[in-house]
């Protein structure tokens, strides 16, 4: 079982070629699974105003179209917002933290949860909207998951309601995961970020995919650190985050999301020119 770490941090273009000499090179495909929200994308205030900067998005396209490169969009939001986001045929998308799954094709994987965490889901919904959609606070609802977003509350009363917020999610048997200013509420279910993403990598190349293909997988999140885990040692993850100090999984840290440019540059670098 692999230990999180202080990761060694990459500050531009130069020090991926640097750390990963020949990870990545044209006799072999390469699978890059990256998040949405403060990865290929700023964090905003409100999720309905992200949006991918200028550069990072036509990289993103460019690599997306080669046939050497698979790629997949692993998001917290629901399957259609982030397709919706992101707005890049011919990719997988994963939404609910891989709870969905969009092939291009067309084809789908839902991860089907039992009746009783259905009907909790529901009641739990509701109790939140009745007790804590107050003072600027407002709840996604992705119909398996959710995320009750408080960045708009005031100081003085953000701790008290998102106290309440994460015990009544607990209440009904769902995980509280702290994020940037929300609390997001999954399902009590093994799957997770990291399941899905080795169910991904598995239905494309196979049983033996760490042998076909290197892979890539970036996010910001405490939700992606379920992948950075199961990626030890088969690929190499990135985790975006400003504390020097932050424990991870990841292999390589990345000081601020502007340096997700510079890694699909890096991956452009080996395949694309």
């Amino acid at each position: 079982m692999p230990e999180k770490r202080v990761a060694p941090v990459i500050n531009n273009l130069e020090d991926f070629e640097q750390n990963l000499p020949g990870y990545l090179n044209t006799s072999n495909k390469v699978a890059v699974l990256l998040d949405y929200d403060g990865t290929l994308a700023p964090i905003a205030d409100n999720p309905a105003k992200t949006k991918m900067p200028v550069e990072l998005e036509a990289i993103l396209r460019k690599i997306a179209k080669h046939p050497e490169v698979f790629l997949a969009v692993i998001s917290g939001r629901g399957l259609k917002d982030v397709q919706k986001q992101v707005n890049i045929d011919g990719i997988t998308y994963a939404g609910n933290h891989g709870l969905e799954i969009e092939y291009p094709d067309g084809s789908r994987h839902d991860y089907e949860l039992p009746t009783e965490i259905q009907k909790n889901y529901t009641n739990m919904v509701r109790e939140l909207k009745e007790k804590v959609e107050k003072n600027g606070a407002w709840v996604e609802d992705k119909r398996v998951s959710l995320t009750y977003h408080y960045r708009d509350t005031p100081v003085e009363l953000k701790d008290e309601q998102k106290q309440l917020a994460a015990e009544i999610c607990q209440k009904y048997g769902f995980r509280a995961n702290q994020a940037h200013e929300a609390i997001e509420a999954k399902p009590p279910v093994n799957w997770n970020k990291g399941e899905a993403a080795l169910y991904i990598l598995k239905q494309k190349f196979g049983e033996n995919w760490a042998q076909e293909v290197s892979v890539v997988f970036a996010g910001d999140d405490t939700t992606d650190e379920d992948a950075m885990r199961v990626l030890r040692g088969l690929g190499r993850s990135f985790r975006i985050a400003a504390d020097d100090q932050i424990q991870t999984f990841a292999d390589f840290r990345l000081p601020k999301q502007a340096l997700m440019t510079d890694l699909l540059k890096w991956i452009a670098g080996v395949y694309v020119s």
